[in-house]
């Protein structure tokens, strides 16, 4: 009974259950078709909001590409408008050369016409003068065609003369502006004191009871002095004074410093004049040296032989025209290294050759300086350009570089600056004389005056006998005249005047 109640309850609730499962699973399946729906209707939603991205994106990449190919076209636009107006520029200066051609062409043809009406008038001009002078002078054709050719060539040659003076005073006036600026920027870097040149040199003594001392018994001492020294010693009434004279200013030098060390010791007798020699002999030794090396150091020149240095301080007790050889040597040094970096050539081998140039007048042995400085720098292994310097300063040989050119130059700009030598008035009245005497010798000069301390003469010629075109002339021969006769230092200006003058009476 109980089970068919339980079947009953089953049988009558298991409709119900499965209703309420039905109902259950309808409501389910009904809220995922409403979700599904849902989420249908959110895709597309989102796919249209995609779609009008895109398509927004795709608008700004159409735009911004459209005004790239605008501005491209715009630019290319312009590119293409500046080649059109240089195109009708270079098509208007074309036409505008062609119309100048045309003109040129026209005013040629016209030229031409207008010679050829020349040309024909001058052959009849050159005809009725033929005939005229035949006429007239009684001469053949020939004659006469040949008189006329020199006339002609009288007056061509003195055009010719003309041009030529002209083109020379140019170039003169070019190159001398420009020398000056390469002398003057070298010259004025560099100043050296003149020295006296003398054969003689005074020691002051503390009293005049030092001269017998000096003397010694029976004249030992100063005889050893002598002969120790090469010196003559010169001992006069002249109150606290000794002179030392010597042709040689080392051995000069060499004498001082032992006489004034000999002094300040008090004790002189052979034995010790024969010490304070070699004590000075070796003093000397040494500032020669140092002399040298001061010397190469000051020229910036390196690498020279130890005995070519020895030579280089000998220079300093040295002179020659009251100027000191070493200190000239430095100048040309000097000199020649500025104008060598002026023209942009070797300016250390101008240097050396400058301060080599003089090395032979270290040199107490026979035969021209030029000569002895030469073997010497061969000796000592010098180059070959130095030794042409040295042998072409003077113009013995001719210089076979650029170098050996600007020191024959830097030696005589520092030979000839003023103050730099003296000379003996004798030589000078002579070299005045004999310039005045080579002018003098020349047909149509009237007078002449060496001025400037005989660096220039000015001649004034006869004007009836010398025109214009003869007076250069004349300069230039009397020029030449005076380099192959004379000897002078630096140069001689020669000045000719020619004076015209027009006279006339009034009555």
């Amino acid at each position: 009974m109980l089970v068919l109640m339980i079947a009953l309850i089953l049988w009558v609730l298991l409709p119900v259950g499965v209703y309420l499962l039905y109902q259950k699973t309808v409501r389910k399946a009904r809220e995922r078709e409403e979700r599904a729906e849902w989420l249908l209707k959110e895709a597309e939603k989102q796919v249209e909001s995609l779609k009008r991205e895109a398509l927004l994106e795709a608008k700004e990449e159409a735009h911004k590409l459209k005004a790239q190919i605008e501005e491209s076209l715009q630019q290319q636009r312009r590119e293409l408008s500046r080649r059109e107006n240089r195109l009708l520029q270079e098509h208007e200066r074309l036409e505008r050369k062609a119309e100048t051609l045309d003109k040129r062409e026209k005013q040629i043809a016209a030229r031409e016409k207008l010679l050829e009406e020349l040309q024909a008038k001058a052959e009849e001009l050159v005809k009725q003068q033929e005939e005229q002078l035949e006429r007239i002078a009684g001469l053949s054709q020939e004659e006469a065609r040949e008189l006329i050719l020199k006339q002609k060539e009288e007056e061509l040659q003195k055009e010719l003369m003309r041009k030529i003076a002209e083109e020379e005073e140019r170039a003169k006036e070019i190159a001398e502006s420009r020398a000056r600026e390469i002398i003057s920027f070298a010259i004025q870097k560099c100043a050296v004191d003149m020295a006296q040149e003398t054969t003689v040199t005074i020691v002051p003594l503390p009293s005049d009871e030092v001269k017998g001392k000096i003397i010694g018994r029976e004249g030992r001492n100063i005889r050893t002095f002598e002969s120790l020294t090469g010196v003559d010693l010169l001992i006069d009434d002249t109150p606290e004074v000794v002179v030392l004279s010597c042709f040689d200013p080392v051995r000069r030098e060499i004498a001082r410093i032992a006489l004034e060390k000999l002094l300040l010791d008090g004790r002189i007798h052979p034995a010790k004049i024969e010490e304070m020699v070699e004590k000075a002999r070796k003093e000397v030794e040494v500032a020669i040296i140092r002399a040298g090396e001061e010397a190469m150091e000051k020229a910036k020149v390196t690498g020279l032989h130890p005995e070519m240095v020895r030579l280089l301080g000998k220079l300093k007790y040295r002179t020659s025209y009251g100027q000191n050889v070493l200190a000239h040597s430095l100048e040309v040094a000097f000199i020649a290294g500025q104008m060598a970096e002026e023209l942009g050539v070797n300016a250390n081998l101008a240097r050396r050759a400058g301060l080599l140039h003089d090395i032979g007048k270290a040199l107490l042995e026979e035969g021209s300086h030029t000569q002895l400085g030469a073997k010497a720098a061969k000796r000592y292994g010098e180059r070959e350009e130095v030794i042409n310097a040295i042998l072409s300063h003077h113009g013995e040989v001719d210089p076979n570089c650029i170098e050996s050119v600007l020191v024959q130059a830097a030696d005589t700009l520092s030979a000839a600056r003023p103050g730099a030598r003296r000379e003996m008035l004798e030589a000078y009245l002579r070299r005045l004389e004999q310039m005045e005497k080579i002018v003098s010798s020349f047909s149509g000069v009237e007078r002449s005056y060496a001025i400037q301390a005989g660096r220039e003469v000015r001649v004034i010629v006869k004007p009836e006998e010398i025109d214009d075109v003869q007076a250069a002339v004349l300069a230039r021969d009397i020029a030449k005249r005076i380099e192959q006769e004379m000897e002078y230092p630096g140069q001689i200006k020669v000045v000719v005047i020619r004076e015209t003058r027009a006279i006339e009476y009034a009555k």
